[in-house]
């Protein structure tokens, strides 16, 4: 055993260390999406036996008005959460400044990071709140009467919602731009000196090329964010006003344990593996490209 040990550990090492890591993802991402898939295939209550229908959850899913509505809400939340990435990286070059008491503002911006998703979500419910809320505050002292009732609007839920979610996700592009900006090359920005390359030069010319990786990590997280958000519409709306602020998320939620449609819920969960897959097929392809060069 000794011996062959010694004749394999090359080869061996790398596959004992990567072994724990690979079962857990075949059995929780592999296996848990072939089964969702089988289970999208059949009428269940999630007690009782499978009833197979084929394609018929999915044809119901082309049919049915509030998967659009959560369809479009996904793409506000992916359009929106973009913003993060310019608001972080505007954050993190004024945060990067050798400036005093610089140090406890990064801590500040860097607070919402630590917070848990629902806190933000119970936070920013009293910020909203039409009687006794902070903007209900900031409403009253400018002199008007009818505050507005934000997550009580069809039209305006999903926006709010994402502008709550937005104060973690802007923190986390922060940090990363932070990082990106600490390990920037100092001979390219002196040498952009030396050419008179300064402002919005320096910074479009020098330093956000140096960002790029950072910046294509920050874009496909804040992505698969967008499509995954689901906590925050629980604390805030639990899907309302009449379903107006539901994703496909809470959706697939929201049917599997409320209406015990599992094999319907199934179905919804791999239209939005499907979607997610695109962009982490995408994101695989950007990092093997960047590996190559």
């Amino acid at each position: 055993m000794p011996s062959f040990w010694k004749s394999n550990r090359n080869w061996l090492t790398p596959v004992l260390l990567l072994a724990p890591g690979l079962i857990l993802f075949f059995v929780v991402i592999i296996l848990s999406s072939i089964e969702t898939f089988w289970i999208s295939l059949h009428s269940w209550d999630g007690f009782g036996a499978k009833v197979w229908v084929g394609l018929d959850n999915y044809k119901e899913l082309l049919d049915d008005p509030q998967f659009y509505v959560s369809l479009r809400n996904n793409i506000i939340w992916i359009v929106m959460f973009l913003s993060s990435l310019p608001l972080g990286l505007a954050i993190a070059l004024l945060l990067n400044q050798k400036i005093r008491g610089m140090r406890l503002a990064k801590s500040l911006f860097f607070m919402p990071l630590v917070l848990s998703t629902v806190t933000v979500g119970v936070i920013f419910g009293w910020f909203y709140d039409p009687t006794y809320g902070l903007l209900a505050l900031i409403f009253h002292s400018f002199g008007a009467a009818n505050v507005p009732a934000l997550l009580s609007d069809d039209f305006w839920v999903t926006p709010a919602i994402v502008l709550a979610a937005l104060w973690p996700q802007v923190a986390f592009c922060m940090v990363l731009f932070l990082a990106g900006l600490n390990n920037l090359d100092e001979e390219q920005i002196n040498a952009g000196r030396i050419d008179g390359a300064k402002g919005l030069n320096m910074l479009r010319f020098i330093v956000i090329p140096q960002l790029k990786q950072i910046s294509f990590i920050a874009l496909a997280i804040t992505i698969i964010g967008a499509l995954r958000s689901f906590d925050i519409i629980a604390v805030m709306t639990s899907g309302g006003p009449f379903g107006s602020s539901t994703v496909l998320a809470y959706q697939m939620y929201e049917q599997s344990l409320f209406s015990y449609r599992f094999g319907y819920g199934a179905a919804i969960a791999t239209v939005l593996f499907l979607i997610m897959s695109v962009f982490i097929v995408w994101y695989l392809r950007g990092l093997v490209k960047a590996e190559e060069k």
